[in-house]
């Protein structure tokens, strides 16, 4: 008896909330009801959607040539400079870069020395913009983009560095070189999450000579102009050729 009287008020209650929305839609005006509509489809068509931006990517990428060196995240820093470095052929391993980097004791000022160790390879450091479709873009050109993810749960996690080397547009998924795992994936969602936690911070690291897709001359032109200022001059000069200057 007692159950059929909740199962019944159970049942009140849902009537009541059908009958308050559908009082909701028959109150609003058909100019407004459409508008109500097209709200609604188009919250409904974003949830789970790419950005649009992503269509002109080809469907899938992954740059396999990137080395993968395993570790820790207190030394991902050191792995994911020496992966990016090595594939653009400098004779390099993470050990020789954790003094220069100052592991694991500067984890926390990599931001500003990842640069400046690429930078004393010749390299162009390229900062990227905070959008998934700016990152994909260069993996489709067959840049990889060493990045700063946070690497955990909600309620336990750490920054580490990585390396984004692909994507499968159709899976909505990126892969990382990352920690333990040469092939680390996470859905676009989780992935975007993780990245905005650290800030969003991603850089290419280029041969002067190899510019970016896409490549924004002001922004290359800066990354030249650093590269002198640390020493860097031939360097910085072909990176100069390589815009026409």
């Amino acid at each position: 008896m007692i159950g059929a009287q909740c199962r019944a008020l159970s049942a009140g209650r849902r009537n009541k909330r059908v009958s308050m929305s559908q009082h909701f839609f028959t109150s609003l005006s058909p100019r407004r009801l459409l508008a109500a509509c097209l709200v609604a489809a188009s919250l409904a068509g974003c949830a789970g959607s790419p950005p649009a931006a992503l269509d002109k990517l080809p469907q899938r990428v992954e740059i396999s040539s990137v080395p993968f060196y395993r570790g820790n995240a207190n030394l991902s820093g050191s792995m994911a400079l020496a992966a990016v470095l090595s594939q653009q052929g400098a004779p390099i391993t993470p050990g020789l870069l954790d003094k220069s980097l100052n592991l694991p004791q500067g984890a926390a000022s990599l931001e500003t020395g990842i640069p400046r160790v690429a930078r004393e390879y010749g390299m162009v450091v390229y900062p990227l913009d905070k959008r998934l479709d700016a990152l994909l873009t260069q993996v489709a050109a067959g840049h990889p983009v060493l990045l700063r993810y946070h690497d955990g749960s909600a309620l336990w996690g750490e920054p580490r560095y990585a390396v984004l080397i692909g994507y499968d547009r159709y899976k909505q998924r990126v892969l990382l070189r990352s920690g333990m795992a040469r092939r680390h994936l996470l859905d676009f969602d989780s992935f975007e999450s993780a990245w905005a936690k650290e800030g969003s911070w991603a850089v290419l690291v280029q041969p002067p000579q190899r510019l970016p897709a896409q490549v924004d001359r002001q922004r290359w032109l800066k990354a030249a102009d650093e590269l002198a200022r640390d020493g860097q001059e031939i360097a910085a000069k072909q990176a100069l050729r390589s815009l026409g200057q």
